[in-house]
């Protein structure tokens, strides 16, 4: 049997033994995945809370306003002395009760004129960390695609192998057979069927593995793409992608590569943090406005009136805080020096990843060429053997190896094989492009920069866009 006729079985067989629909492409399945991932869509909602911190930081030099009103009830009891005269042996006194409902409206605005920089700083901050968010989610984006293509393979691979093992027991059932009719003619013995009978009870064994496996395979792969795997077609290499040299694909992943963005951005966001602990040692400047109306108010008597107004221009010179601010600043600094060497880190694992994929990936090929070579042989090896035992010079134990060799050369050829794929998809996250653009896949692109620009300058509003 041909390796290619062995994988076209096995894919064959996914339809029969998953679902009887309509077939199913790499490109599908990974569009599947871009769109409705729970872990790619959980970023994305992460991103998008970001989006809100350059909103909440631009409120530092918006103005303030709020309304105080007050309503309340009064009893005033009034006793005022007369003047006392000398005719008179006590004093009188008036009497005066009355009840009233004191009432005040207070309208306060403020806004900030120079807070030392801290808001504008605080703004870049936010945005650096919004565009390390969406690295990130470049980042996670790309493990999702690599995830959703390994377990399209591991599909592909599990069924094919499960076919190999069912064809494997048609094989030995029908090598029983014909040892036991031998041995009822006295050409074999006893010890030839139980060899053959053993062969057979191995190969149910393995075939009960090979099931298991293709059921893991293909509820990982629902978890990941979203959907049951119908009828997979077969799937290539994205190799074509790749820079040819080692060196080449080192320059864009350290350049580029979705986790070094990140880390850089990062660094910006903690340079802009050490900009805005520095503005708490500068004075600040704001104005205040206040619009008071009180009714009832002096001693509850009804008809009193009292309006009020103001404008306050408020300096603020910081001269010594305990030495808080001063350790903020120190704090933000060493910050700084710590996102730096996340870069370093950053790189060093991009290049290494570069290397070690190109590695892994040139192993699968070479592994697979020399599969096909070993499938060859036992297949050769095996028409020997056989025709060996006709004449006897062959025993029946040396059969079953030989088939065993052929079989186990077909599996490790749908192993190699789907080594070769996963190794290309890996070698492509590992530069930073592993992307639907890169992919060209057929799904609507998900732009985190239509939201933010929503959000950023939203003064109003709790609705989400």
């Amino acid at each position: 049997m041909k390796i290619h006729a062995c994988m076209i079985i096995g894919l064959t067989a996914v339809g029969a033994i998953l679902a009887p629909a309509r077939a199913e492409t790499l490109p599908s399945a990974l569009a599947s995945a871009y769109a409705y991932n729970p872990d790619l869509n959980q970023q994305r909602a992460g991103v998008r809370v970001h989006d809100e911190s350059v909103a909440k930081a631009w409120s530092g030099l918006r103005p303030n306003a709020s309304v105080i009103a007050g309503l309340g009830a009064m009893r005033t009891e009034l006793l005022v002395p007369t003047i006392r005269l000398p005719f008179m042996h006590e004093r009188i006194y008036l009497h005066n009760d009355h009840d009233g409902n004191p009432q005040a409206v207070t309208v306060n605005v403020s806004q900030t004129l120079f807070d030392g920089g801290r808001t504008l700083n605080n703004v870049k901050k936010a945005e650096s960390t919004v565009l390390s968010a969406r690295a990130n989610l470049r980042l996670i984006e790309q493990a999702v695609l690599q995830n959703a293509a390994t377990a399209y393979m591991d599909v592909l691979r599990d069924t094919a192998i499960l076919s190999l093992r069912q064809n494997n027991i048609r094989v030995l059932e029908l090598q029983l057979a014909n040892t036991r009719e031998s041995a009822a003619a006295g050409y074999l013995t006893e010890t030839d069927v139980a060899q053959a009978e053993a062969a057979l009870s191995q190969a149910r064994s393995d075939l009960y593995g090979a099931q298991a496996r293709l059921k893991r395979s293909a509820a990982s792969y629902h978890r990941i793409v979203g959907e049951e795997p119908k009828r997979l077609q077969p799937a290539g290499s994205v190799e074509k992608l790749l820079p040819r040299s080692v060196e080449d694909a080192v320059v864009i992943a350290t350049g580029g590569h979705p986790g070094v963005e990140a880390a850089h951005h990062q660094v910006d966001a903690a340079q802009f943090a050490v900009h805005a602990a520095e503005a708490d040692l500068l004075p600040s400047a704001s104005v205040s406005g206040q619009l008071s109306q009180q009714n009832d108010f002096f001693l509850g008597l009804p008809g009193w009136r009292q309006f009020s107004y103001g404008v306050n221009v408020n300096f603020r010179v910081p001269l010594y805080q305990g030495g808080a601010d001063f350790a903020s600043v120190r704090q933000a600094k060493e910050q700084v020096g710590q996102a730096r060497f996340g870069v370093d880190m950053q790189m060093g694992d991009a290049r290494a990843n570069v290397v070690g994929s190109y590695a892994s990936l040139e192993a699968a090929k070479l592994q697979m060429k020399s599969d096909h070579a070993t499938v060859k042989a036992a297949e050769l090896a095996l028409n020997g053997v056989r025709e060996e035992a006709k004449v006897g010079l062959r025993t029946t134990l040396d059969v079953l190896n030989a088939q065993q060799s052929l079989l186990h050369a077909r599996v490790n050829v749908v192993v190699s094989q789907h080594d070769v794929v996963v190794a290309s998809y890996a070698a492509l996250a590992s530069i930073g492009r592993l992307n639907r653009a890169a992919l060209n896949l057929d799904v609507e692109h998900y732009d985190a920069e239509e939201h933010f620009e929503k959000v950023r300058g939203k003064f109003f509003g709790v609705d989400t866009p």
